[in-house]
């Protein structure tokens, strides 16, 4: 299986940036760049990347990969193709590319195909721990900054970074990489280094990468030529900022929909409730809350128009991360209304005619993020219950 992922991967589609393999046990570190195909800053930050790891190769333990997500939208400078490659990977998707061998695939589902064919072998033949970090950009100006699927091995290991971390989105997205990588228990983090095309885009990216390499345990600081200079490269564009905030909104582009963001927003910038944000076939879109700009939509391409956060105070972060450990959730499924997913013992399925009196906070706070099914009933992931927390309990960062 290795030798056709190879030849497959490296001599037809040149994926693979980097792929250095060590026979020693150590962490495995594998960065994916261009899922989105006009997001190339992550790949240009490989390039340099490569010629580090190449001059440092004596100081290297365990594994890196840097692989091209989506290789024709890449080519073509465009988001996607035929779908978009980040929100294809839902179990029913998965299930669908593995078992049905012979059916025609549209230009994404050939991408996301040889993505899980290369994350299994990769799984398969290193012990771990793993790290898988997709770097992205954003059509609109921002600061750097990390998003995490909401459980505690993502939390610890994000706040090793001097950037802002955002948790929370899968409430909001279906799909993503990163969300299917970490309902097998991983490590997985999505690094967003700036505007698409600039080149501190590039700069942040490549100062990430670096620092994942340290902080995974891939390379000791001392061996790492430039570490501060890495850091200070974060912690300059940070815009002062290293808080954790959460989704609270999203606003989403309908089918055919003439959707327009009104010019000069950015991520991060403070917004109050009712300031006009986009126009909706010449309509006002109003901010439906007081917080934080995230994401605005400058290009063509996409149905997320805008985000909106709010940081989460550290009191809270504290208490769930308590209740998380104490394994208070198990005890959800006593009370009226909550009860264990017949077909996914994971998901927790909760009857709003009964249970009303929970909100959602509350959830949140024992790792439970919740998807709507209709107006009487809500299902609810818990990431903390397949995380692979063992793997990573000896790490520096986790304790």
């Amino acid at each position: 299986m290795k030798t056709q992922l190879q030849t497959k991967i490296v001599n037809k589609n040149e994926r693979i940036i980097i792929q250095f393999e060590n026979e020693k046990t150590g962490p495995t570190v594998v960065f994916f760049g261009g899922v989105h195909g006009n997001e190339k800053a992550g790949l240009k930050a490989f390039q340099m990347l490569k010629k580090i790891i190449s001059s440092q190769r004596e100081f290297l333990k365990g594994n890196v990969y840097a692989i091209i997500g989506n290789l024709k939208g890449v080519a073509q400078n465009k988001r996607f193709i035929d779908e978009d490659l980040n929100r294809m990977f839902t179990k029913k998707s998965v299930f669908s590319i593995i078992q049905n061998k012979n059916q025609q695939l549209n230009s994404e589902q050939e991408e996301q195909k040889e993505l899980l064919n290369f994350i299994h072998t990769i799984l398969e033949k290193n012990k771990g721990p793993f790290y898988f970090i997709d770097f992205h950009t954003t059509s609109s100006k921002t600061l750097p900054f990390i998003t995490i699927n909401d459980a505690m091995i993502n939390r610890r290991f994000a706040k090793c970074f001097p950037v802002p971390v955002v948790l929370g989105i899968e409430e909001y997205l279906e799909g993503p990489l990163l969300s299917y990588i970490n309902q097998l228990g991983y490590v997985s983090l999505g690094f967003e280094s700036g505007q698409h095309d600039e080149e501190e885009s590039v700069i942040n990216a490549l100062a990430f990468s670096n620092l994942s390499l340290v902080y995974s345990g891939v390379i000791d600081q001392k061996h790492l030529s430039g570490f501060n200079e890495h850091y200070h490269v974060l912690k300059k564009h940070n815009g002062g900022i290293e808080k954790t905030f959460e989704v609270i909104y999203r606003y989403s582009i309908k089918e055919n929909e003439l959707f327009k963001m009104l010019p000069d927003f950015k991520s991060f910038q403070n917004i109050k409730k009712g300031a006009v944000l986009a126009l909706s076939g010449g309509q006002n879109i109003k901010s439906p809350s007081s917080g934080k700009l995230f994401m605005p939509l400058y290009q063509t391409q996409g149905k997320d128009g805008f985000f909106i956060i709010k940081g989460i105070p550290k009191f809270f972060l504290k208490l769930s991360a308590i209740l998380r450990k104490l394994k208070v959730e198990n005890l959800l499924v006593c009370l009226p209304g909550i009860a264990r997913d017949k077909n996914d013992r994971e998901i927790l399925t909760v009857n709003l005619t009964i249970a009303r009196f929970f909100a959602k906070p509350i959830f949140h706070l024992l790792g439970y993020r919740s998807r709507t099914v209709n107006q009487n009933r809500l299902l609810l992931y818990n990431r903390e219950r397949v995380a692979k927390t063992a793997s990573y309990s000896h790490t520096h960062w986790y304790k």
